[in-house]
């Protein structure tokens, strides 16, 4: 929508943006496959909001090799921008940086002493686990107990294997899953350990609050508010909302958020690079984007020579009667 928006309008400098979309299904393989014909049939200018911490990574090399500036990707692994490269770009918090802010916040407004931990098996939940471990080592403060779970696939049961942390003297709970592929925790009560997730399962509310039943008392971390009114603490911008829905004929949720992230930022970058656009034009031009606020209220980013992750502070949010309510302002560590 936002490619379209501006090519509705005769392009920038009179160039149209051309938006080639391909489906990986979440496969490392098929993302290489992907991602080979975008760069060498393709010849495609610059990747935009790609999905997956571990198909970004297979990536990398080639897009690089090829000059192609892997722009604002979907997923908060801190290879996202590290190590730096001058064609990597990053907008918002990491995992690691969530997860090290959510714990510094509860040891030090809420006055936990522990925590626990659940993580997924992959490059995605090692980020999860990273953070954890370099903020308890930080704070000095226990790591009672951990575990991985494998990625389910549409068959394979979302059961958690946490058995055992019901009786954990731990608050922390941090998985790191896929947005359907979340294990179920035990259900928390009030007297309970605080159950919190990193930012991927806020893409929807059917996980924390199933079909009749009330909602699980879990808080996640987010960089951005929702986009869905359902959904909102606060009503999204109107406009772009209302021509969302006559297009797709559904409510935009946190993804729609992320894209138009991404594809704005991609334009402010282009306008600036102004007429005569060549990689590296370009990308002066996106180092030079100070105090960008996006209309969804999200966080401010700024880039830099050598600054390429624009922001890394992010909020906790629960869901409450169905709705995604944010619970803290945006938190650091």
């Amino acid at each position: 929508m936002r490619f379209d928006e501006v090519n509705e309008k005769g392009g920038i400098y009179g160039r149209k943006i051309k938006l080639i979309v391909e489906d990986t299904q979440y496969q490392v393989p098929r993302a290489v496959q992907a991602g080979a014909k975008l760069i060498n049939r393709d010849r495609i200018f610059a990747m935009v909001a790609g999905l997956g911490t571990p198909m970004n990574n297979a990536l990398f090399k080639d897009q690089i090799e090829a000059g192609v500036p892997n722009l604002f990707p979907l997923s908060a692994a801190r290879s996202m921008f590290e190590p730096f490269n001058r064609l990597k770009f990053y907008g918002a918090a990491t995992y690691v940086d969530q997860v090290r802010a959510g714990i510094n916040y509860f040891v030090t407004k809420k006055g936990k002493k522990s925590v626990c931990a659940m993580y997924q098996d992959t490059d995605f939940g090692k980020e999860v686990m990273d953070g954890i471990q370099m903020q308890v080592d930080k704070m000095k403060i226990k790591l009672a107990e951990t575990t991985t779970h494998k990625r389910p696939t549409r068959t394979s049961p979302r059961r958690s294997p946490s058995s055992r942390r019901r009786a954990a003297i731990s608050w922390w709970w941090a998985p790191s899953c896929a947005i359907r592929s979340c294990p179920t925790p035990p259900r928390a009560r009030s007297a309970g350990p605080t159950w919190t997730s990193s930012a991927p399962p806020r893409a929807t509310t059917w996980w924390w609050r199933p079909p009749g039943r009330r909602d699980r008392r879990v808080l996640c971390h987010g960089p951005h508010r929702h986009a869905v009114s359902r959904h909102l603490e606060a009503r999204p911008p109107r406009p772009g909302f209302d021509r969302y829905k006559d297009r797709y004929k559904i409510e935009p949720n946190i993804g729609a958020v992320y894209g138009h992230v991404a594809a704005d930022l991609t334009v402010v970058a282009l306008e600036k690079a102004g007429k005569d656009l060549t990689l590296d034009s370009f990308v002066k031009a996106l180092e030079s984007i100070k105090s960008y606020k996006d209309i969804f209220n999200g966080p401010e980013a700024s880039f830099g020579p050598d600054k390429h992750q624009g922001a890394n502070s992010s909020f906790l949010a629960v869901v409450k009667g169905g709705r995604w309510v944010r619970v803290t302002d945006p938190l650091s560590f």
